[in-house]
Formats: C-alpha cells, structure tokens, sequence
C-alpha cells in the first residue's frame, strides 16, 4: 500500500476498561478515591521533607523527588481515565494521546531514580564513615539528573519511532490509557523493527536499574550479616524494608507487562496489571514510606506542633 493510499487517523477511542455502566461508576469512585490520596500523601511527603531540616538528607532528597514523580506519573493517566469512566464520549486525538504516551513512558523510566536510592542505602550501610563525602550533594544531584537524562532518551527513541507509524486499520484503543503495545497493532506499517528498538529501550533501562539495585542490596547484605547486635542488625534492615518493597512492586509489574513476548499480551490481564503500575502503586509508595518510616512519622509530629506554636503565638 503506497503512502498515498492510507488515511491517517486523526483521532482514538479510549476503550476503556468495561463497558457496564455499573461497573464504572464503581470504578469512577475507586479511582477518584485513591487519586485524592495520591495527590495528598506525595504532595504531603514533599511538603514534609522540605519543611523539616532533620529530613534535608541524600535519601528524603531522592524520597521528594520519587514522591514528584509518583504524582506527576499518576496524574498523566487519572484524570483522563475518570473522565472516559463518565462520559459516553472518549475520543481523544492524535497529538493528546501520544503526548500522554510521552509523559507515561518518561515519567516510568525516570523511576529509576529507585536504583539512585539504592545506591544510597549501599553508603549508609556500608561506608558509613564515608557517607556524607560519598554522597555529596554534587553526587545527588548527578544521580537525579541522569535519572532524568535516561527517561528522556528512552522515550525520546520510543515515542518518536511510534509517532513515525501510519494508523489506518482503526482508531479503537482497546485500553484506558494510550499504551504503546495497544496502539502499535493499530498501526498499517510494518511495526516489528519499533517494536525490537522498544524491547531494547525498556528492557536496558530496566536492566541497568535492576543490577543497580540487585549488586547494592546484595553488599548491604553482606554487611548487615556482619553486625554483632540484634538491634543494630534491625535498625539497618528497616532502613531498606520500604525501599525494597517500593522496587518489588514498580519493576515486578513492569516486568509483566512489557517485557515478554507480543503472543503472550493479554488485554485483561494486562490491564489489571497496568491499573495497578499507573493508579494504585502511586498511592502506595508515600503509605510505604510514611508509615514503615518513623523518621517521617516525627517529622510530621514536628512540622503539626511548629504550627500549633505559631498559631498560639499570633
């Protein structure tokens, strides 16, 4: 089929993810419920951390900027999927979807920021004496940046090969979200070379991320095992306990979702799967923090009584 021949859509059908409209008035409130206490519990976590001193640590500095990122990445996907559970209308064009499709994929490989914090807890634990040279704000600052700098080259590669794509079989995103692998078979062109290049995109940003992680934690074991006391050995694991359940959770969807073959997608599955990497672990992440954290918890008890000082005051 020559170029001249394809009629290039100007817009998508969000599909969503039921039709009953039953079932998605339940969904409408779950959402929005957990949306409220994602927007209010990394929003909390940021205020917190910028507001007490005893939080302006290397690992809080990292935690604000994961909080950021958990808000922004939600956001990009929320309110729009509301919207669609609402509305009998859920067109969204051509430009609106593949900008959603950008801010996704960047904000989800930003997220490698969590091997960043590994690297931290790896100083803590073990260099200690070392650590505030180790982890210098210079250093911070570079580990945030190319956390950064690698969410933008992936998408950059990702996304602009999609966009290059001609869609003409149909317009019908069988998803709530735009999601690469379910407008890719929308696509009239050819799609298994962008789909090889996107493998790779992934699949190394995922990879570098998890040997970060996996040779950091593999060390701050090592050493815990080495400590003498009972409670120093406690103090060090609860140290990583939140940390490693916020890595189990992103990389252990993530990896079900795209990296494995295109035979094995399944829209229902994988659909649960997303709600849960876009909507739910979010939420998630600040209660793991806060409430597996008793630094946070008397941040807070600081931060309420520093209010309840100066209103008294006044």
């Amino acid at each position: 089929m020559g170029r001249r021949n394809i009629t290039q859509v100007s817009d998508f059908i969000l599909m969503g993810l039921t039709d009953s409209e039953e079932i998605r008035l339940v969904l409408f409130t779950l959402f929005l419920l957990i949306y409220l206490i994602t927007v209010l519990g990394n929003v909390g976590m940021i205020l917190i951390i910028h507001l007490d001193p005893q939080l302006h640590s290397p690992m809080y500095f990292f935690l604000s900027h994961l909080s950021f990122l958990d808000l922004s990445y939600s956001s990009v996907i929320t309110p729009k999927t509301l919207d669609n559970l609402l509305t009998s209308s859920k067109y969204v064009s051509y430009l609106n979807c593949f900008t959603q499709l950008y801010f996704f994929v960047f904000l989800g490989a930003t997220e490698c920021v969590l091997s960043s914090m590994a690297y931290d807890r790896y100083a803590a634990i073990c260099s200690p004496l070392r650590y505030p040279v180790v982890m210098s704000t210079r250093r911070c600052c570079s580990l945030i940046f190319g956390s950064y700098l690698i969410g933008f080259i992936d998408t950059s590669v990702s996304v602009l090969c999609m966009s290059r794509l001609h869609f003409c079989h149909s317009n019908e995103i069988y998803h709530f979200y735009c999601d690469g692998r379910a407008i890719l078979p929308l696509s009239c062109t050819d799609t298994r070379g962008i789909e090889i290049i996107i493998f790779i995109s992934a699949g190394s940003t995922l990879l570098v991320s998890l040997i970060t992680i996996s040779v950091s934690y593999v060390s701050i074991l090592s050493t815990i095992l080495k400590i003498t006391s009972t409670s120093g050995k406690q103090k060090a694991f609860s140290t990583c306990a939140s940390h490693l359940l916020a890595v189990t959770i992103f990389y252990g969807t993530m990896i079900f979702t795209y990296l494995k073959p295109s035979k094995s997608y399944s829209l229902g599955k994988d659909q649960v799967a997303s709600v849960f990497y876009t909507i739910v672990i979010p939420m998630l992440n600040p209660l793991i923090y806060s409430l597996r954290n008793k630094e946070v918890k008397s941040a807070l008890s600081r931060v309420m009584q520093k209010r309840k000082d100066s209103k008294q005051l006044k």
